[in-house]
């Protein structure tokens, strides 16, 4: 199995070129979480023409574009809009009616930061919440921080920050440490990567969401075997709190 990456969530050429260099290698499948929901579906379409299994996971491609190119690639993974909401609810659990939050939103054009962003926008209308801040910090870390500064700034009396991913939450946790704000500020993400989990442990972050991208390469290798791709599957989403961390 090769496993490659880009240099953050927002290098769509980088993911072209890693793709390009997949079909080259004749590989037998390929699994994806898509930096963008539109622009990836040509070359992905050129690797299914080579004969490779296509696996999208994460974000989701753009139906109307796969219908348009007159492919299907199967998409493996999780409701993020319910999955974002799970994270929301927990959240809302420890704040009360009428505090104040602000969310760090993922890329404007990617499903899975859209779905975020609802789900987590259904959790505070629900417990009367009120989201006084949403900006985009594009998935990143540096940005997560500059953006979380000035929420922290322009609100003062903000009680949580909702990150669209874990690396926005980390830089969100900066953001609140360099504030001096980090016993009076909540902070939740999803991804559940291992620097969060940590976090978590140490009563820096209060949640996250596992996506278990697991089950993407999975649903690959068993494509493999039978022949065939099969259509889509829906795939859990683990809440990760201390609690759960500590089982």
């Amino acid at each position: 199995m090769i496993v490659n990456g880009i240099k953050d969530e927002t290098d769509l050429s980088g993911q072209v070129s890693l793709v390009e260099q997949m079909i080259a290698l004749q590989v037998d499948a390929i699994v994806i979480a898509p930096a963008d929901s539109k622009a990836l579906v040509p070359v992905l379409q050129r690797a299914g023409d080579a004969g490779i299994v296509v696996i999208n996971i994460d974000n989701k491609l753009d139906a109307e574009v796969l219908s348009s190119s007159g492919i299907t690639i199967p998409f493996v993974g999780p409701d993020n809009r319910a999955g974002a909401g799970k994270v929301g609810d927990y959240l809302a659990s420890t704040l009360q009616a009428g505090d104040k939050v602000a969310v760090l939103e993922g890329l404007p054009t990617s499903f899975n930061g859209q779905q975020r962003k609802l789900g987590f926008e259904e959790a505070m209308k629900s417990a009367s919440i009120n989201i006084v801040d949403s900006q985009s910090a594009k998935w990143e870390m540096s940005l997560g921080n500059q953006t979380a500064s000035g929420m922290l700034t322009a609100q003062p009396e903000l009680k949580a920050i909702l990150a669209c991913n874990d690396s926005m939450a980390l830089g969100a946790l900066a953001a609140v440490k360099a504030a001096g704000r980090l016993e009076t500020i909540k902070i939740v993400g999803v991804d559940n990567i291992s620097a969060v989990q940590q976090a978590i442990r140490d009563g820096e972050i209060l949640a996250t969401a596992d996506q278990l991208a697991v089950f993407g390469i999975e649903y690959a290798l068993e494509a493999i075997a039978s022949g065939n791709t099969p259509g889509e599957r829906e795939t859990p989403v683990d809440l990760v709190t201390v609690d759960t961390l500590a089982k």
